[in-house]
């Protein structure tokens, strides 16, 4: 199996860390007129989150790689950064559209690896959460608008 494509859903096993320690601080943090609507969202993208750790993690093995499994590591390798502690509520949206959109470039990577590799399963997962991603970038653009 390609190191290269491990090393790619390894990444996101990091950045999907990172993220969920974030959306869970925004999940805590957020104040302001859209507190009910921002609050519910952030909980439903940490449960996604959670999935999509384990989901990728599970695959890591799977290619016979070793999934990262500490902040430290992950950190060290995610493409996210984590949140500041002072962001307002647009800044919070801002943020993810920018993480996500920043994930969905790798996960498109990730599948063309994947498609190098002729490893279907792993470039049909990465799709499934391109595809996820996708949507929820459409919903913060509309509320940045």
């Amino acid at each position: 199996m390609s190191t290269e494509l491990i090393q790619a859903v390894n990444k996101q096993v990091a950045n999907w860390t990172v993220l969920y320690v974030k959306l869970h601080n925004y999940h805590w943090f957020v104040k302001g007129p859209h507190f009910f609507t921002l609050h519910e969202k952030f909980e439903e993208l940490y449960n996604e989150a959670s999935v999509v750790i384990d989901e990728f993690a599970e695959r890591v093995l799977a290619l016979d790689g070793k999934p990262v499994g500490t902040v430290k590591e992950c950190l060290e390798i995610s493409s996210i950064q984590e949140a500041s502690g002072s962001e307002n509520e647009k800044d919070m949206v801002r943020a993810l559209s920018e993480d996500f959109s920043k994930i969905v470039d790798e996960l498109q990577a990730g599948i063309e690896l994947a498609q190098q590799s002729e490893d279907e399963g792993t470039a049909d997962m990465l799709l499934g959460v391109k595809k996820s991603l996708r949507k929820h970038l459409w919903m913060f653009k509309a509320y940045l608008a």
